[in-house]
Formats: C-alpha cells, structure tokens, sequence
C-alpha cells in the first residue's frame, strides 16, 4: 500500500498550487481520500476529503471557497487545487486513505486517526 503527495512548494500569498495523491496496492473505490496538514507545533488539521464512490466532498470552513478537491479514477489520484494562498496555510500536507462509509465524508475532515493509510507529507509554504 502506497500513497505519494507530490506538487508542493513556495509561493507569495495570493498564490496558488495543485498537490497530487496517487495511490497504489489497495481498491481506490472502497476509500475516501482526504488531505490534512500540520504545520510546526499544531496538531494536524483536516483540509478536504472526496468519497470515490459518489464524487461527494467536503472542506474544513478555512478553505472553503479557495481549495477544490478532485479524483481521477483511472489514474488512482486525488488532486488538491489551492487557491488564494494565505501565509497561515503554510504546513506539511498530507493525504490518508479511510474506508468508505455511509459518514466518511461528512465526518473524514475530523477523524484523523481513523484513516488506514498515509502518505509521506509536501511541504507547502506560503510567504507574506
């Protein structure tokens, strides 16, 4: 079982940019795929989550309206679109894999340690 970020980095506030979670070893449609972040001396904060098997969403109130979430089936990946990057976004981002549930999406930004898999961490690092 394998899940590998990609596509972080550092940008002025304003900016924007796509993070990649591809995945690989286990059955992308039994999971939903979600995106936290830590940054240093935080606990790490749900983002966004996407269930695969209907397309649903859902987003932490801090990046709603600037972040999108997205899946390409074939490609077993979950992309992270952000946009109107702020300074207080700066963190680790990473991406877990939690089973599929009637409440995954809707409670997945909250439950952290309930996510089966993860992956390595980008780092993202907005400037002021």
């Amino acid at each position: 079982v394998q899940l590998v970020e990609s596509g972080g980095g550092s940008v002025q506030a304003g900016g924007s940019l796509r993070l990649s979670c591809t995945a690989s070893g286990f059955d992308f449609d039994d999971y939903v795929i979600g995106w936290f972040r830590q940054a240093p001396g935080k606990e790490r904060e749900g983002v966004s989550c996407i269930a695969h098997s209907d397309g649903s969403t859902n987003y932490a109130d801090s990046v709603k309206g600037r972040f999108t979430i997205s899946s390409d089936t074939v490609k077993n990946t979950v992309y992270l679109q952000m946009s109107s990057l702020k300074p207080e976004d700066t963190a680790v981002y990473y991406c877990g894999a939690l089973p599929d549930s009637v409440v995954a999406v809707k409670l997945g930004v909250d439950r952290p340690y309930e996510y089966e898999y993860w992956g390595q961490g980008t780092q993202v690092t907005v400037s002021s």
